[in-house]
C-alpha cells in the first residue's frame, strides 16, 4: 500500500498522521523543521504552542470543553499528551509546551508504518497527499496549490468580532437595512448619538493594541482597515464609514441617529451577530471592554474576537467535497487551520477527521461524518458550509454554540450551555459504533 503523504507536522498534521498510522495505513509525514523554520516557529519539535493556555477551555459545558471531550473519548494524541503534560490554570488545560511536544515526538516515533521526512515540500507529491501545513504555508507550496484553488486561496485575515445574539439587549436597537432595502430587517441597528459616538472614539483610540510580528506586517486595504486606525484619521471618520447613518432612520424617534452601529446575522439559526466593519487589531480584553460600551452590548457574550493577521486558508465550503478532498484533484485533503478552523483543539479535531475521511476511501468505505449536534460535527459544518448562511463570505473560525444546529424548542439562555452539551454527548455516542467500525478502540494514554 503506497503511503499518504501528511505535509505539517503541527496539532493537525500529528493527529492526523498517528489516527493514520492506528488504522494500518502507512503515512510519511514531511516537516520542513529542522532545516527550515516559518518565522512563528521558536523549536524544532512537533505539535509547537505559542503559550501554554493556548488550548483554552476545559470546562465540558463550553463548545471547546465539548470539543476536548470529545477528541478524549475517540483516542486523539492531541488531547492525550496534553493531559499528560497539564499544568495547574483552573479550568483551563494548560501544558508544559516542551513536555506536550515531546509527547507528541514520542506518539509520532512510535506509531507503525509512520516514517518522517525533514525539508519543504515545494510542490504536491504524487499519490493521496493530506496538506496540514497552517496559516504560515511557504510560497512555494501557495503557489503550487493555487493550481486547484485558484482565487479561492487567501492571504490576510481581517475579522470582526461576532457575539451572541442572545446577549444584545435589542430594546436600545431597531431593525432596518439601509435606504429601507431588503425586508427592513436584515441588520439589528445600535444608534449613538453624539456623545456617545465620541465617548466610543476616545475609548477605541486609547485601548491597547496587539502588536504585530515582523513577518505580519500589515499592509491594509482601504476597504479593510482596522476601526483603530480609521479612528486615528480623524475623530469623524467612522461617522462617514462603518458606522455612517446615511439611510438609517431610528422608528422610534423618526430620526437618523448620530453614528449606528449595524450587527448582521451570522448563521441561518440566527443564534450570532457580525459587527460589521468592526475589523480590529485592539487586544481581546480591550475589544471587549470597549465594545461593551455601544448600546446594547453592555452584557455581550463574544463567540470570536475581531483581528487581522497573516493568514493562508482555502475557501473551504466551495473546494472541498462531503470527505474534506478537494473536488477538483480528490487525491488531496486540508486539515487545520487551512481549512479555515481557527485554534489549536479545532486544528487536532479536523486532523482526526480527514484521518476518517482517507481511512474509508483507503479501505473502501464511506466516510460517516460526525453528527452535526456534537462539536466535531460542528466544525465539519463550518468547513463544509452547512452552518452559514448562503452566499456569505467564508472566514476561519473557532469552534462556537453558533455552528451547531439550533436547540429544539424554547430553552431558558441559562440552560442553553447545558443542553448543547447533553445533546451533544448523546450524539457522540450514537455515532461512535460507526466511527469505530473504522478500526479505532479509544487508547488508554499511559504516563511516561
Amino acid at each position: 500500500m503506497e503511503p499518504v503523504t501528511v505535509i505539517g507536522a503541527g496539532l493537525a498534521g500529528s493527529e492526523c498522521a498517528v489516527q493514520l498510522a492506528r488504522r494500518g495505513v502507512p503515512v510519511r509525514l514531511c516537516e520542513m523543521k529542522p532545516l527550515r523554520r516559518s518565522p512563528a516557529h521558536r523549536t524544532d519539535g512537533p505539535a509547537e504552542l505559542v503559550c501554554s493556555n493556548s488550548l483554552r477551555s476545559d470546562s465540558p459545558d463550553t463548545p471547546i470543553g465539548l470539543l476536548h471531550a470529545e477528541l478524549r473519548r475517540l483516542g486523539s494524541v492531541i488531547l492525550g499528551e496534553a493531559d499528560l503534560a497539564r499544568v495547574p490554570a483552573g479550568e483551563a488545560l494548560a501544558v508544559d509546551r516542551e513536555r506536550f511536544s515531546a509527547g507528541v515526538e514520542h506518539a509520532l516515533a512510535s506509531a507503525p508504518g509512520l516514517e518522517r521526512a525533514a525539508g519543504e515540500v515545494e510542490s504536491l507529491p504524487p499519490g493521496d497527499v493530506v496538506v496540514a501545513t497552517g496559516p504560515l504555508t511557504s510560497e512555494a507550496l501557495t503557489r503550487a496549490l493555487s493550481a486547484w484553488t485558484g482565487d479561492k486561496l487567501y492571504f490576510y485575515d481581517s475579522i470582526a468580532p461576532i457575539v451572541a445574539a442572545d446577549s444584545v439587549d435589542e430594546s436600545v436597537t431597531f431593525r432596518a437595512s439601509r435606504w429601507g432595502r431588503g425586508d427592513g430587517a436584515d441588520y439589528l441597528n445600535l444608534p449613538l448619538d453624539e456623545a456617545q459616538y465620541r465617548a466610543f472614539v476616545a475609548a477605541l483610540l486609547s485601548a491597547e493594541k496587539v502588536v504585530p510580528h515582523a513577518f505580519e506586517e500589515p499592509r491594509y486595504f482601504e476597504g479593510c482597515l482596522p476601526i483603530e486606525v480609521m479612528a486615528e484619521r480623524g475623530v469623524e471618520t467612522l461617522a462617514h464609514g462603518p458606522m455612517k447613518p446615511v439611510g438609517l432612520e431610528d422608528p422610534r424617534t423618526g430620526r437618523r441617529p448620530y453614528a449606528v452601529v449595524q450587527l448582521r446575522q451570522e448563521d441561518l439559526a440566527g443564534t450570532a451577530y457580525n459587527l460589521v466593519g468592526f475589523q480590529t487589531r485592539l487586544t481581546w480584553p480591550e475589544q471587549r471592554r470597549v465594545f461593551r460600551t455601544l448600546p446594547g452590548l453592555a452584557q455581550a457574550e463574544f463567540l470570536r474576537m475581531g483581528q487581522i493577521h497573516r493568514n493562508t486558508f482555502i475557501d473551504a465550503p466551495r473546494l472541498l467535497g462531503p470527505d474534506l478532498s478537494l473536488r477538483a484533484e480528490p487525491r488531496v485533503w486540508f486539515a487545520g487551520q487551512i481549512s479555515g478552523v481557527e485554534g489549536y483543539v479545532e486544528s487536532a479535531a479536523s486532523g482526526y477527521l480527514v484521518a476518517l475521511a482517507v481511512a474509508a476511501r483507503r479501505q473502501g468505505r464511506a466516510f460517516v461524518p460526525p453528527p452535526a449536534e456534537t462539536a466535531l460535527g460542528a466544525l465539519y459544518r463550518h468547513v463544509t458550509g452547512a452552518a452559514h448562511l448562503p452566499g456569505s463570505e467564508y472566514q476561519p473560525s473557532n469552534v462556537t454554540f453558533g455552528l451547531f444546529p439550533p436547540l429544539p424548542g424554547r430553552v431558558p439562555k441559562s440552560a442553553r450551555r447545558e443542553a448543547h452539551a447533553a445533546r451533544a454527548r448523546a450524539a457522540l455516542r450514537a455515532w461512535l459504533p460507526d466511527a469505530e467500525a473504522d478500526g479505532l478502540a479509544p487508547v488508554a494514554v499511559v504516563a511516561r
